[in-house]
């Protein structure tokens, strides 16, 4: 019985995950900002306990598609509702926020639209070559659900040639299917060999995994074995934070140290990128992985909070 699952209330968190909040005129232009073009973000969504600092560095992650999923994941806090019709012009309007903040690097995820057709992959594509259009040079990476496993939809959000393939494998395989809703571990990998192999030599996949869910360490690594056996190269680890009572109970706050450990043995796998620490979430600190991206060659620097 996997009685390490079950809801309850959450627990104080340790010293190494509190944070102060930030009254900086750089966080209240972001919000501002996000207001003005009437944008979503995974930060206010899905509750990033990082958001506060994200956005006083003048950075956000981008959520089209709407904020409502289709999907009922046991430890998101992204709401689960039937989804409105996707706005024409959502695309330009993350293309003009994207210029307006100066952003080098941009990452743009999207909520589940299991609703439509494609899954919302061609919404995907118009908002990467809306963002290039406007932004020549910036560094475009993509944090996608898994459509799916449909190839056409795939082809879509490949076609407008974004730096970085992110698909979160989330947990390790044992606990997936009480974690993920209608996701699987191996098609989440199966998503994420194709994106490699289909993408072109200059595509980058990446990948994260929530810690703290009641894994175990040899789990883990059974995790990111598997995601080097598909092609992966960026990893990012980091603590599960139960958004609700209602959600999945934190089992295990992960040591920084533990944290450390886990990113130095990715390194040694052949990760081109790690970031693994306890406040790490898939986009935080995202652009420090660039130079990395340009030499491909493994990262020797590692932070347990970036």
């Amino acid at each position: 019985m996997v009685t390490n699952l079950e809801t309850k209330p959450r627990p104080r968190l340790p010293e190494w995950l509190r944070i102060q909040l930030p009254t900086t005129e750089s966080f209240a232009r972001t919000r501002s900002l996000l207001g003005e073009f009437r944008l979503h973000t995974v930060c206010e969504s899905a509750q990033c306990p990082n958001h506060w600092e994200c956005w006083s560095r003048g950075t956000a992650t981008f959520m089209i598609g709407g904020d409502r999923c289709t999907r009922a994941c046991r430890f998101c806090a992204v709401d689960t509702a039937k989804p409105l019709p996707l706005e024409a012009d959502e695309p330009q309007r993350v293309a003009e926020a994207t210029h307006r903040m100066r952003l080098r690097h941009v990452v743009i995820t999207a909520v589940a639209r299991d609703d439509l057709a494609d899954g919302g992959a061609d919404h995907f594509r118009r908002t990467v070559e809306a963002v290039r259009a406007l932004n020549p040079g910036i560094v475009i990476e993509v944090l996608t659900p898994d459509f799916n496993d449909q190839d056409a939809a795939l082809a879509a959000v490949l076609e407008a040639r974004p730096h970085v393939f992110n698909h979160n494998l989330e947990t390790v395989r044992r606990l997936t299917p009480s974690v993920r809703h209608r996701a699987t571990y191996d098609r989440s990998l199966e998503v994420l060999r194709k994106a490699k192999e289909r993408g072109g030599p200059d595509l980058h996949t990446k990948s994260g995994l929530m810690l703290g869910l009641g894994e175990q360490p040899g789990e883990v690594l059974a995790a990111m074995c598997d995601l080097r056996g598909v092609g992966c190269d960026l990893l990012t680890l980091g603590q599960y934070l139960q958004p609700t009572r209602g959600h999945l109970a934190v089992v295990e706050f992960v040591t920084p140290a533990q944290f450390e450990a886990y990113g130095a043995t990715a390194r040694e796998m052949g990760f081109v990128h790690v970031a693994s620490g306890p406040k790490v979430r898939s986009s935080y600190h995202a652009e420090d992985a660039a130079p990395s991206l340009s030499s491909a060659s493994p990262s020797s620097s590692s932070s347990p909070s970036s």
